[in-house]
C-alpha cells in the first residue's frame, strides 16, 4: 500500500506539493479551512486528487504517514497540535520539492528586499542563457516544477514560514539580506528565534556551497556564528571595510568590486550599475547580493552589466509611475514597515514630498525622525485615522496634511512639489483601511499619476 501524503492549504504552494507526491506514487489528500480557488480546484479535479474545503477532517488528516503544511498555518493551529500530538512528521512544500532535483537551488531569504533580489537573479541568469526556473513566494510552486524538473538553476524566495518546516533540504547558494522585527507574532515575540528561523537557509550546506550575507546588519551579525557552517562565506557591504573579508562592496555609487575568493589576493571583478534602473540604497545591498549569486552561477561582467540595464523589478517596489513638470512620482506601496520606508527615504537624494499612512500595526517611527527632518518638505497623511502620524512627524515636517482620497493625495502632491522633487509613495502601513491591499493602494496611485499626466 502507498504512503499516504496529507497537504494542507490548497493554493499555489499546496497544489503544487500534491502534484509532485502524485507523481512520485504517493496516495493524497488535501485539505484546506477556507474555499480553495477555482483555478486550484481545477487543478486538482483534473488530477484526480481529492479534496475537501471549509474544513479539516481530523479523521482522515491524521491516518497520514507525513504532511505537506502551507507556510500560512501557523504553528498553534488546532490541526497542527493534534498532529505534533500524534508525532506525524509535518514539512514544506520546499523540503518536499528539495528531495526529488538535482539542481541547483539559490535560496534568498530577509525581511525586506527577497522579491527584487529573487526576481533579478533569476533575470541576470536568464538572460545569460542558462536553465532556470523562479520558485518560492514569487507566486510559483518549487514542488510544481520538479516534476519535469527540466532547470539547472532554481532561483528561490524564501519567507521565515517556507523555512520553519525545512529538514534536509540543502541550498546551493543561501542569500540573506536583512533581519528587522517582522512577523514577531509567529516567534513568541523573540527576535532571537525570527532570526534563527531566517538562519535556517544554511542547514545542511556543506564545502560545496555558498553562504552570502549583508555585513552590514547588525542582527545577522550578532546571530551568525550560533549557525556558523562549513561552506563557503561570501560577506557583502555597501563599503569597503577593512574589518571584513567582503565579496562584494561598492566604490562609488555605481561601480561594485567581486571577489568570489575573499581573503586571497585576487584581482577583484570589476562590475557597473550604471545601466540598472532600481532607486535607493537598499536596492544597491539587494544588486549586490543578484551580482554575487550571478558570479557563483558563473556570469561574467559584460553578462551581468547587460542584464542589470533590462531588468524591469516588480511593481510598487520604488517603482517610477510618471513625471510631471519636473516633479517623479515613486510608487513604493510595497514598504508596509518602517524599515521599509526608512530604505525609501534613505535612499532618495532630491526633497520629498511623502505620501503616507494606512492601518498601523504598532509602528515606532523613531528611526524615521532624522530622515524626515533632512528629506521631507511636505507629508500628506492618507488613512483614516492619521492621529499617530501627525503626532510623530507634526513638529518635524514644515508641512503636514491629511486626506482619504488617493486621487487628492496625488493632486496635493503635485502643488506642493517643485521642479526636481519626489512625490513618493512609501505608506509605512498595511493599506486594509482605505485599500484592498498594497497592490490597489500602488495601481490606485499609479492611475491617478496617468491621470494628471493627461491634464
Amino acid at each position: 500500500m502507498s504512503k499516504k501524503i496529507v497537504i494542507l492549504g490548497a493554493a499555489e504552494s499546496g497544489v503544487g506539493a500534491a502534484l509532485l507526491a502524485q507523481a512520485k506514487g504517493f496516495a493524497v489528500f488535501v485539505s484546506d479551512k477556507s474555499p480553495i480557488q477555482p483555478i486550484y480546484k481545477e487543478k486538482l479535479t483534473a488530477a484526480g486528487i481529492r479534496f475537501e474545503e471549509g474544513t479539516h477532517t481530523l479523521d482522515e488528516i491524521l491516518t497520514a504517514d507525513e504532511v505537506v503544511k502551507s507556510p500560512g498555518i501557523p504553528e498553534k493551529a488546532p490541526v497542527i497540535q493534534a498532529l505534533r500530538e500524534k508525532k506525524i512528521p509535518v514539512i514544506s512544500e520546499i523540503e518536499l520539492a528539495g528531495r526529488y532535483t538535482r539542481a541547483h537551488c539559490i535560496c534568498i531569504t530577509g525581511t525586506n528586499g527577497k522579491t527584487t533580489t529573487t526576481l533579478l537573479t533569476y533575470h541576470l541568469l536568464k538572460e545569460a542563457g542558462l536553465k532556470v526556473g523562479l520558485a518560492g513566494n514569487v507566486g510559483y510552486s518549487l514542488a510544481e516544477q520538479v516534476i519535469a524538473d527540466e532547470h539547472d538553476y532554481y532561483v528561490v524566495e524564501l519567507s521565515s514560514f517556507q523555512l520553519d518546516d525545512t529538514y534536509d533540504f540543502r541550498a546551493w547558494v543561501a542569500v540573506l539580506l536583512n533581519i528587522t522585527p517582522d512577523h514577531l507574532d509567529r516567534y513568541d515575540y523573540s527576535l532571537e528565534k525570527y532570526a534563527h528561523a531566517k538562519l535556517r537557509i544554511t542547514r545542511n550546506m556543506d564545502s560545496s556551497g555558498f553562504f552570502i550575507y549583508n555585513a552590514d546588519d547588525p542582527v545577522i551579525q550578532q546571530e551568525f556564528t550560533s549557525v556558523f557552517s562549513q561552506t563557503n562565506l561570501l560577506p557583502f557591504s555597501l563599503h569597503h571595510r577593512p574589518d571584513y573579508q567582503l565579496a562584494g562592496y561598492y566604490t562609488s555609487e555605481t561601480e561594485l568590486h567581486t571577489n568570489l575568493a575573499p581573503g586571497l589576493n585576487e584581482q577583484p571583478e570589476v562590475i557597473s550599475t550604471a545601466g540598472s534602473p532600481l532607486i535607493g540604497q537598499h536596492n544597491r545591498q539587494n544588486t549586490l547580493a543578484a551580482v554575487l549569486c550571478a558570479r557563483v552561477a558563473g556570469l561574467n561582467e559584460q553578462q551581468i552589466e547587460s542584464g542589470l540595464a533590462t531588468f524591469r523589478n516588480a511593481d510598487h517596489r520604488l517603482q517610477l509611475v510618471g513625471e510631471i513638470g519636473g516633479v517623479r512620482f515613486i510608487n513604493d506601496s510595497k514598504a508596509t514597515n518602517v524599515e521599509a520606508a526608512w530604505f525609501a527615504l534613505d535612499g532618495m537624494q532630491q526633497p520629498i514630498v511623502w505620501i503616507a499612512g494606512g492601518t498601523d500595526k504598532g509602528n515606532d517611527y523613531t528611526s524615521l525622525l532624522p530622515l524626515a527632518k533632512e528629506k521631507v518638505k511636505a507629508l500628506i497623511c492618507l488613512g483614516l485615522d492619521n492621529e499617530k502620524l501627525k503626532a510623530s512627524f507634526g513638529n518635524i515636517v514644515p508641512h503636514v496634511e491629511e486626506t482619504q482620497s488617493m486621487v487628492e493625495a496625488v493632486r496635493r502632491g503635485a502643488a506642493l512639489a517643485a521642479p526636481g522633487d519626489v512625490v513618493l509613495l512609501s505608506p509605512c502601513c498595511a493599506s486594509f483601511d482605505l485599500f484592498r491591499n498594497y497592490e490597489d493602494r500602488g495601481r490606485q496611485f499609479a492611475q491617478a499619476v496617468s491621470e494628471m499626466v493627461k491634464l
